[in-house]
């Protein structure tokens, strides 16, 4: 059953735009950099010795961004598509249980997040390539700067989704996605405890592995309580 339902549910998003939108989003990371790189590239290669490293840093600075704002999107999407179609109705209708339902959509967003990650992978390999910044290149940074985020974002996946699944009004986790984004962009004057800082990977014993992990507990975490508590409403 829950096989059946991801798949109706890519189905519902096949003509939305969503896959636009997480190309969209590691696309966009990437052509700030070709414009950063086009306009000095000189200047920034005589900024490190390390012309790989400074140029994964360099994207790592706006992947946080694009990662929290996609997230605030897609979320809010989904839910308007279920409420515009009053598909909610119809699904609790089917001998399902609300907990499959919130799975599904969780899941469907799990995919959307680090599908959107191997192509920012795809993309800074493929630019760095372009830019000869060396022969030697990074594989495992270029791991982590993908990939980690992805990890470290999965509570604030889950709080958005959380959000959007309850609210009768889509504005909701809009307006809390773009107070994410602002915190995300603050992320280097938050405490470590606060979700939005995990996606830099900054924390005060310089270890982005911290983040990873207390993304995927507390992710975990706020994806039972939100199913729950989704579970425990009456459908909208």
């Amino acid at each position: 059953m829950m096989g059946k339902l991801l798949t109706a549910d890519f189905l519902k998003i096949k003509r939305k735009g969503l896959w636009l939108l997480t190309l969209i989003g590691p696309l966009g990371v990437i052509a700030l950099q070709m414009v950063n790189y086009g306009v000095r590239k000189d200047y920034l290669l005589q900024q490190s010795e390390d012309d790989w490293g400074y140029f994964l840093l360099n994207v790592h600075s706006f992947t946080p961004l694009a990662i929290v704002l996609g997230i605030a999107i897609l979320t809010s999407f989904i839910a308007s598509i279920e409420n515009e179609t009053n598909a909610w109705k119809q699904l609790i209708a089917l001998p399902i249980s609300k907990l499959t339902v919130y799975l599904s959509k969780f899941t469907l967003l799990a995919i959307l997040l680090f599908f959107a990650s191997m192509l920012l992978m795809f993309f800074t390999l493929s630019y760095g390539l372009f830019l000869e910044l060396g022969d030697t290149v990074p594989y495992m940074e270029l791991a982590k700067y993908s990939y980690f985020p992805a990890f470290a974002v999965l509570p604030i996946l889950a709080l958005q989704l959380w959000i959007a699944s309850v609210s009768h009004n889509q504005g909701i986790p809009i307006t809390v996605g773009i107070f994410g984004v602002i915190f995300t962009y603050s992320s280097y004057v938050l405490p470590d405890w606060m979700i939005w800082k995990w996606p830099s990977l900054m924390n005060q014993w310089n270890e982005p592995m911290i983040n990873v992990l207390l993304g995927l507990g507390i992710g975990i975490l706020l994806y039972i309580i939100g199913m729950i508590d989704f579970a425990r409403r009456d459908v909208k």
